[in-house]
């Protein structure tokens, strides 16, 4: 059985460049985990992870040891490589303008964002939760695929399955650190259930980090993680059901 994925179809579009965003479907991994866990940092046999990161890269015709997936920490943090590293280091972005190397992010709720340069020949792939992207973590990586000769001009970026925006409900302790530290992203709140919730749209931020960087030709995939169980994992909906752990899932990048 193949890993299965979502393709979008702006980047599809682009010459040169394979990405996919994984779903949870064609692994070999049980229970909590069924079955495409590529988490390293959970609690699911390692075996197993292995073999499911093993197929992911097989998806891009690539070894196991060029999928490179950092040591996420919620952090602005962009690795720029051309190699394949044998430990991961911290961060939550990966970008390269080396083919047969498969820039990753990892996620369960929080947002990831594929983006290339194709005339540049500059790919990276960053996992942004509302740390992470109020953190400048989406910055950081136009920063990095710039420093390889990338423009934000002839960027394009998809974030992938995320929690979505009807989905996403927060207390006022979340809606204040962002009046403190993002005030322009007030729109991204809505009302919620009761007086003292909020909805937050995490991909129209992420959106809007995309084009106060420059990166215009950008847009979400649509699909919501915690609503949608039979195709992605999700951190909330574990809490909510008081599971143990949860799994990973991947979306990727690639040069060919």
């Amino acid at each position: 059985m193949s890993a299965e994925f979502l393709i979008s179809p702006p980047l599809a579009a682009l010459k040169g460049v394979r990405h996919g965003f994984f779903t949870r479907r064609g692994g070999v991994s049980g229970g909590l985990y069924a079955s495409l866990n590529v988490g390293r940092g959970s609690r699911d046999d390692p075996v197993a992870v292995a073999e499911n990161r093993r197929r992911a890269a097989e998806a891009f015709d690539a070894p196991p040891e060029a999928l490179l997936t950092g040591y996420q920490i919620h952090s602005a943090v962009v690795l720029t490589v051309d190699r394949p590293w044998t430990e991961a280091p911290e961060g939550d972005g990966v970008v390269t303008a080396r083919p047969g190397i498969v820039c990753g992010a990892l996620a369960a709720d929080c947002a990831p964002v594929l983006l290339a340069d194709p005339e540049a020949r500059v790919v990276a792939a960053v996992h942004a939760g509302w740390r992470g992207a109020i953190g400048g973590v989406v910055e950081s990586a136009v920063t990095a695929m710039a420093a390889l000769g990338a423009d934000p001009r002839r960027t394009v970026a998809v974030v992938g399955p995320c929690i979505g925006p009807d989905s996403y409900e927060v207390g006022l302790d979340f809606l204040a650190r962002f009046e403190a530290d993002a005030p322009e992203a007030a729109r991204f709140f809505r009302p919620g259930v009761t007086a003292d919730k909020r909805l937050f749209d995490l991909p129209g931020f992420v959106l809007d980090r995309l084009a106060r960087s420059g990166v215009t030709n950008a847009e979400w995939i649509g699909r919501d993680t915690l609503t949608e169980e039979a195709e992605f994992f999700s951190n909330r909906r574990a809490v909510h059901r008081g599971e143990a752990d949860y799994g990973r899932l991947l979306s990727a990048i690639a040069l060919v």
